[in-house]
C-alpha cells in the first residue's frame, strides 16, 4: 500500500490476495486458472475478428459461411462460446485451412 496525500492506494495483487486469497491456496488457484483461460478465449476471439475485418467481411457475412447467427459470431470474438469445432468452422471459413496446438513437451497436434 502507498500513501498519496490522503489516500491509499493499493495495488492490483494486494486487492486480489486480500478478496480472492493469497496465491498458492486453492481459490486463487481456481481464480486464476479462470483468468488465464479467459484471456485465451479472448485472443482466440480477436484472431477472429482481426481476420474477419481483413477480409472486408461483415459479422452476418462470417456468420452465413459459417452457418450461424450473427450473435455467434460476436460471442466467438468477444471470448465466448469458442470450442475446438466452433474455432475450426469459423476458421476454414475465413480460409485458414490448418493449425497446431503446441503442448511443450508433449509435442505438438494438428487441430485441423
Amino acid at each position: 500500500m502507498k500513501h498519496t496525500g490522503n489516500m491509499k492506494l493499493y495495488s492490483l495483487d494486494e486487492v486480489t490476495n486480500e478478496l480472492i486469497g493469497q496465491k498458492g491456496t486453492p481459490e486463487r488457484d481456481d481464480f486464476d486458472n479462470k483468468v488465464e483461460e479467459a484471456l485465451h478465449a479472448y485472443r482466440i476471439g480477436a484472431a477472429i475478428r482481426a481476420e474477419r475485418i481483413r477480409q472486408h467481411l461483415t459479422q452476418d457475412e462470417l456468420g452465413e459461411k459459417v452457418g450461424v447467427q450473427k450473435a455467434q459470431i460476436s460471442r466467438m470474438e468477444r471470448g465466448y462460446s469458442i470450442s475446438i469445432p466452433s474455432m475450426s468452422r469459423v476458421f476454414k471459413a475465413l480460409g485458414i485451412n490448418t493449425a497446431t496446438l503446441d503442448l511443450g513437451a508433449a509435442g505438438k497436434v494438428a487441430l485441423w
